[in-house]
């Protein structure tokens, strides 16, 4: 070993220039450097290039977008105009109409005879249809941002101003028209058969009937002066009491008002027979429209049977022709009283219709349920169907099974308690079988027991063995012991052996009223 060894001065290895490796390294972060660059370069090229093309294609949009606006503002710079053409084309042809209108009036004017009317009739028809030709066009929706307070009245509404007064002008026109027509034989003939029915479809008192002898007398006299006519009025006219009460008459045709309406319709003869011009003879028509007005007048002053106090009424039809003296008090009280014991239902019933109290009107209605008369059938289904419960009562109290009766009833079995019960009675009291089906369904349904109560009560008056299915069933499943005791009272009162048989089940049912029932079951047959 040398000292230097021994001494620890080693001599160092060799190492690479320092010097040398960093400037080897700048060489190649040099070259990286330039290749980065270069790509940095392309890359921004490319963007470049991109750049252009878009900008390029949004330049090609624009103005196609352009080109797109500028076509539109001429679509609709091109439809104003057609609109504004249109408008225009309207509204000269609306001055053509108006004046055509004042063209008309004068004619209307001028016309002296029927051939002159008949002229301008069918003009004015031909310009009705040119006028229902034309279409004034709509206005344009009101814009909704438009400020309210803006008044804005569009052109099309001006037009439609116009044509509307047009079309007025022209009703007028043609109204005036008719006017100007006649009179004419027709109308006198048509004015005196107005009055022809008056006479004979109206009530008239004894001393109506004498009323109308001097109007019909006078009338035709003038008709014989004016038609050269020899019309006559029989001279043995007699009213009776009879006819004032419209019975005993012995024939139609013989009573005064019938004798007076072929009196009359002899003068409509005379003037058809005198073909009657309505130029030539306007003067004769219109003074026979005169005299048929007088003869109007003179039977509307005839006193009627409507003109007549009731009381009057009354007592002409002879409703206290039975008092003796008056204990009651109001005395048609004590008069319904002894109609009612004779049986005198026309007499009750004329004092339903005439007296207009209440308290009359119930004493009327009690004393027709209690005697249940078919001669009430009429009067009781108009009540009935003016929803009068107590004219339902009565009509089951009646008992006609009549269809009419029975579908008036019928109407009321699914409506209101109230109306309902009275409803269920009645068709139970007639019978009506056609009623089992609707009764057993609001049995079945009802959520009122007090309903479903009377629907099992009406079904066992109905007696119908239909009913003792759904009884049955209400009579086990019902909740109310009230309307179970119903159906068992209903299934006694049908009384077949199956219907009793039910009813005897239920002995130790726990509602009284139905042990009551099951107790009252008889299924011994009867000796």
């Amino acid at each position: 070993m040398s000292e230097d060894e021994a001494n620890g001065d080693e001599e160092p290895a060799d190492e690479p220039d320092e010097r040398e490796t960093a400037d080897e390294e700048p060489e190649t972060d040099a070259a990286e450097t330039e290749e980065e660059a270069e790509d940095q370069a392309d890359e921004e090229a490319e963007s470049d290039e991109d750049g252009t093309e878009e900008e390029s294609e949004s330049a090609e949009d624009t103005e196609d977008e352009a080109d797109t606006d500028d076509e539109a503002d001429a679509e609709d710079e091109k439809d104003l105009d057609e609109d504004a053409n249109e408008l225009e084309a309207i509204r000269g042809q609306l001055a053509a109409f108006e004046t055509q209108i004042e063209e008309f009036e004068a004619e209307l004017e001028a016309a002296e005879t029927e051939d002159d009317l008949d002229e301008v009739e069918p003009k004015l028809e031909a310009f009705h249809e040119e006028l229902e030709a034309l279409e004034i066009p709509e206005p344009p929706e009101e814009d909704e941002d438009a400020d309210e307070d803006e008044d804005v009245v569009h052109p099309e509404e001006e037009l439609q101003d116009r044509y509307d007064e047009i079309e007025d002008d022209l009703d007028d026109l043609e109204d005036d028209l008719e006017d100007q027509r006649g009179p004419y034989a027709e109308d006198v003939i048509g004015e005196i058969n107005g009055v022809s029915g008056t006479i004979t479809g109206t009530r008239w008192t004894i001393e109506g009937e004498e009323e109308l002898i001097d109007p019909v007398e006078a009338f035709v006299a003038e008709a014989n002066d004016l038609l050269g006519a020899s019309v006559s009025v029989p001279d043995d006219l007699e009213p009776t009491e009879c006819a004032e009460l419209r019975e005993d008459v012995p024939d139609e045709d013989e009573g005064v008002p019938e004798r007076l309406a072929a009196t009359l319709e002899d003068v409509t003869d005379a003037v058809e027979d005198a073909g009657l011009d309505p130029d030539e003879d306007a003067e004769t028509i219109a003074a026979l429209l005169e005299a048929t007005d007088d003869l109007e007048d003179g039977v509307d002053d005839a006193t009627e049977w409507t003109d007549l106090k009731v009381r009057e009424q009354l007592r002409r039809e002879g409703f206290y022709d039975v008092l003796d003296h008056v204990k009651d008090f109001p005395p048609e009280w004590h008069a319904l009283k002894v109609h009612e014991k004779r049986g005198n239902v026309e007499m009750i019933l004329l004092a339903l219709d005439s007296l207009g109290s209440d308290f009359m009107e119930e004493h009327c209605m009690e004393a027709l349920e209690r005697m249940g008369p078919k001669e009430a059938i009429d009067a009781m289904l108009q009540k009935a169907n003016r929803r009068d419960t107590h004219a339902m009562s009565i009509l089951g109290k009646i008992g006609s099974d009549e269809e009419r009766v029975v579908d008036a009833l019928l109407d009321y079995v699914d409506s209101n308690i109230q109306l309902q019960r009275p409803a269920f009675r009645a068709l139970g009291e007639i019978g009506a079988e056609d009623a089992v089906q609707p009764i057993a369904e609001e049995l079945a349904t009802n959520d009122e027991p007090a309903v479903r109560s009377n629907a099992a009560r009406s079904l066992g008056l109905i007696g119908d063995t239909r009913a003792i299915k759904p009884l049955s069933d209400v009579l086990e499943d019902d909740d109310a012991d009230r309307v179970r005791a119903s159906a068992a009272w209903a299934l006694n009162q049908i009384g077949t052996k199956e219907a009793l048989e039910v009813v005897a089940d239920y002995a130790d049912d726990r509602a009284y009223l139905v042990q009551a029932e099951a107790e009252r079951a008889d299924l011994e047959p009867a000796a």
